[in-house]
């Protein structure tokens, strides 16, 4: 079985769909693995939802902000923006059935030697503790506690993480640090408002760029970064969202070979 990891969809079916043409990929064999992200602002977000949930076990997928995104909206605690392009896949018959597939996925998965993450790991938390606290959103997102959860989902604080939180404010810096996060201090606390720049002031850095990162040793996969676009950033470290819906490529990453593949919008 050949593993390919690929960047940001969000709702860009078309150049998905040249990708894999391109690897000649077999559902029978190969596995198609989405940082997250998989919907929202591209022309074919209901599309690419029922593409990938066709694929059955040749998909697998971590959740990125923009897929809680739409959860939430589907929740009730949110409206649309102007930018979404969510209400084809709320108002199609086969809706529920889509959410509750989507909803099931992790924010935090292992491929073979590969950690795939949406936005990526904060510097204080080893692998453990990063997989600890994401199979801990899992549970409250497969639980009674999910509309809670979806409720105060959104906001950038508690702006760095102490295993003392609780309840919502708990998630809520669990699912920053996975889904959202870009720059962060040496000791994790968040700078959740830049999106364009590739530098700040210290002792801001990307996350990825700590000294004392404890995931250094481990591969990891992540997303959610166009401006970077697929830049090194370092040994161990793979950026995949080439920001193919900002018209980009899209990136596709055999993780056998670490080859990469690319398609224009």
């Amino acid at each position: 079985m050949t593993q390919y990891a690929v960047g940001d969809i969000q709702g860009c079916l078309d150049p998905l769909l040249q990708l894999l043409d391109q690897v000649s990929f077999d559902s029978r064999q190969d596995q198609l693995i989405s940082v997250g992200d998989l919907i929202n602002r591209g022309p074919k977000s209901l599309e690419t939802m029922r593409f990938c949930k066709d694929l059955g076990p040749a998909f697998k997928m971590v959740l990125g902000n923009h897929d809680l995104h739409l959860l939430a909206i589907a929740q009730g605690v949110r409206g649309p923006t102007n930018k979404d392009t969510l209400n084809e896949i709320l108002a199609a018959p086969d809706s529920d059935e889509l959410l509750h597939w989507l909803q099931g996925h992790p924010l935090l998965m292992k491929a073979g030697d590969y950690h795939i993450v949406h936005a990526g790991v904060p510097p204080i938390w080893d692998m453990a503790t990063a997989y600890r606290l994401a199979e801990e959103i899992s549970g409250v997102l497969q639980s009674g506690e999910s509309a809670r959860y979806f409720q105060h989902m959104y906001g950038n604080l508690p702006a760095v993480w102490s295993e003392s939180l609780e309840g919502p404010e708990r998630w809520r810096v669990i699912t920053n640090y996975l889904t959202r996060m870009r720059f962060c201090k040496p000791n994790g606390g968040l700078e959740l408002e830049s999106k364009n720049s590739l530098e700040m002031p210290l002792p801001f850095q990307p996350w990825f760029a700590h000294s004392n990162r404890k995931t250094a040793q481990d591969k990891i996969v992540f997303g959610h970064w166009a401006a970077l676009e697929g830049r090194d950033c370092g040994e161990n470290v793979f950026a995949m969202d080439t920001g193919c819906v900002w018209g980009g490529p899209m990136r596709l990453m055999n993780l056998q070979s670490r080859e990469y593949f690319h398609q224009p919008a």
